[in-house]
């Protein structure tokens, strides 16, 4: 029974132990990013990193998504004889919802992964350790640029996901299915409120924090060698990932 009983218990000690982990990981960061100097130049390149370099995927992304949504949203809406709230349907969509959770999704495959293997490949080859030898806090050098980048590439990546998949929809639904241009515009402008922007701003700004949080912290405390590497850029995706959809179901419940 004693040897049942930890087999149940050692995961979930495991589990609040690197959550424990996590939120002084992420105390470390606050207390370290409100501290000058302000590292700016890095900041800087890592903005381009995580957010120019991600415009391409983001923009096809997003003009597909778009796309699809106006393909389902005219044959559901044409059932009830309401085509011309198909501009709603799209851009509510995508502001509240899908253009936060799949920029995020996007920012995380591409950028995530690479800054877990980074900062892992910096902690095996002893690099990090070297920081702190030459008295360079490696939070301060390291990571803070990383999550300040990530909180300002994420939303603004976000307000192009929604701007180009307005714009997938509108080719779809306008220029392909015979949607009236006018209706289409006047139900957008008519039901999207300020509120819906707000909502699907905050949602990005969380996740640009909780991408860069987690993928800096498995590449912080990775493994030895390329197999510990390459274990955490695994679990730092997926975990990524998966703390984005759960944060946005509780966001959306709450901000609804």
């Amino acid at each position: 029974m004693v040897r049942f009983l930890e087999f149940l218990g050692a995961p979930g000690l495991r589990v609040l132990e690197k959550l424990g982990n996590m939120v002084i990981f992420f105390y470390q960061f606050l207390f370290w990013a409100i501290r000058p100097p302000y590292k700016v130049r890095h900041i800087i390149k890592q903005i381009n990193f995580i957010g120019v370099k991600s415009l391409f995927v983001i923009f096809l992304t997003a003009f597909f998504t778009g796309g699809v949504l106006g393909l389902q949203g005219f044959y559901t809406l044409q059932k009830f004889g309401a085509e011309g709230l198909l501009g709603a349907a799209v851009a509510l969509s995508l502001l509240r919802e899908l253009g936060p959770v799949l920029a995020a999704l996007m920012v995380t495959g591409r950028a995530g992964s690479a800054i877990t293997a980074e900062i892992g490949i910096m902690r095996i080859t002893e690099q990090i350790d070297a920081l702190k030898t030459m008295a360079v806090n490696p939070v301060k050098f390291v990571v803070v640029p990383k999550i300040i980048a990530g909180i300002i590439a994420v939303p603004l990546l976000t307000a192009m996901f929604d701007v180009v998949g307005i714009y997938g929809g509108y080719m779809v639904g306008v220029e392909l299915l015979g949607v009236n241009k006018g209706a289409f515009f006047a139900e957008m402008k008519t039901s999207v409120e300020f509120k819906d922007i707000y909502v699907g701003f905050l949602k990005s700004l969380s996740f640009g924090v909780i991408i860069t949080w987690i993928t800096c912290y498995e590449g912080y405390y990775t493994g030895h060698g390329a197999e510990g590497v390459s274990k955490s850029t695994t679990n730092s995706v997926v975990l990524s990932s998966v703390m984005v959809l759960i944060w946005d179901y509780f966001m959306t419940s709450v901000l609804i």
